[in-house]
């Protein structure tokens, strides 16, 4: 024994489920923008501060966006909230943050917000290709007896 108590054995099939209980791929691209604005951010922190609130926004604005980001992952019950303060703080990075990141940050945090908004958390997992295939030949067994007859 591996010393695991997962029932499949191993950590892929783990993560799997812990990614499909919440809006992974929508709070990972909203903390990758975010990310990705603060990265190209070039002011320092002297030019900042002699700008004043304007110069703050630019940096607290991608910080929101990473921490909503991370928080859609860790605590999905709250991701609506998440979700438009993400979108907010993307559309928001269009003035304060060169662009919004050049357009990559903006277009990677308004995406991810979107995926958040629209995550269903009672939604049936997606049945891999894979499955489906294995159960399409005992589905269509039953199906050729008497198949296209007139009752």
């Amino acid at each position: 024994m591996s010393g695991t108590d997962t029932p499949h054995g191993g950590w892929r099939p783990a993560f799997r489920g812990w990614r499909a209980r919440r809006p992974f791929w929508g709070g990972l691209l909203l903390t990758l923008g975010g990310g990705w604005i603060l990265l190209t951010e070039k002011a320092s922190l002297k030019v900042v501060i002699h700008v004043g609130m304007q110069g703050v926004a630019g940096y607290l604005l991608p910080v929101v966006m990473v921490v909503c980001g991370l928080l859609a992952l860790f605590s999905p019950s709250q991701r609506l909230f998440y979700s438009i303060v993400g979108i907010l703080c993307s559309l928001g990075s269009w003035v304060t943050s060169n662009l919004g990141g050049f357009f990559v940050g903006l277009a990677l945090g308004a995406v991810g917000s979107c995926m958040i908004f629209g995550w269903l958390p009672d939604q049936e997992p997606r049945v891999s290709r894979r499955k489906r295939r294995k159960a399409a030949p005992a589905d269509a067994q039953g199906f050729g007896d008497g198949a296209g007859e007139p009752a």
